[in-house]
């Protein structure tokens, strides 16, 4: 860890690097009152939102591709009760990354065809499960809105 500071007894800011690490964090060694013991950090914005961002990610997402069943857990909260409603169906559509990833899925609910958009990463998401995976050749599967009944069905892909 190496450090850079002129003297420690003047106010002025340190610069500390990290191992091997590009990225410097600034420690402001002004302290008028004489309880702070711990030094203050700066970052910039970018940093401080990056770090909220990982520390709201989930640890335990499963691998979900285009094509693949999977069983969404939400959150359904009525009055003061919460519980957890499982919704069913194929992923047609994946977006962005990170803390802003998306999936669509469409299931068809009584003859009528529903889609829902799940971020990932959100608190009223409580699990999701892959059932099984799909055999597709495309990274959106819009075209399946057009079709009913056995046409929209995915064919099952074992190597994953």
């Amino acid at each position: 860890m190496a450090a850079k500071s002129k003297d420690p007894s003047t106010n002025e800011a340190k610069e500390v690097k990290e191992g091997n690490d590009e990225s410097s964090l600034k420690i402001d060694t002004n302290s008028k009152k004489s309880n702070d013991s711990i030094p203050k950090i700066k970052m910039s914005p970018q940093e401080i939102i990056s770090d909220f961002e990982s520390s709201q990610e989930k640890s335990k997402v499963p691998d979900i591709y285009v094509g693949d069943t999977v069983r969404v857990g939400v959150r359904i909260s009525e009055g003061n009760k919460e519980r957890v409603q499982p919704y069913e169906g194929v992923v047609i559509a994946k977006r962005h990354g990170g803390i802003n990833q998306t999936i669509t899925v469409r299931r068809i609910f009584q003859g009528i065809g529903v889609e829902r958009v799940f971020m990932v990463h959100s608190p009223q998401v409580a699990s999701i499960k892959v059932e099984r995976r799909g055999k597709v050749r495309r990274s959106k599967l819009f075209y399946l809105r057009e079709r009913v009944g056995k046409a929209t069905r995915v064919k099952q892909r074992f190597d994953r």
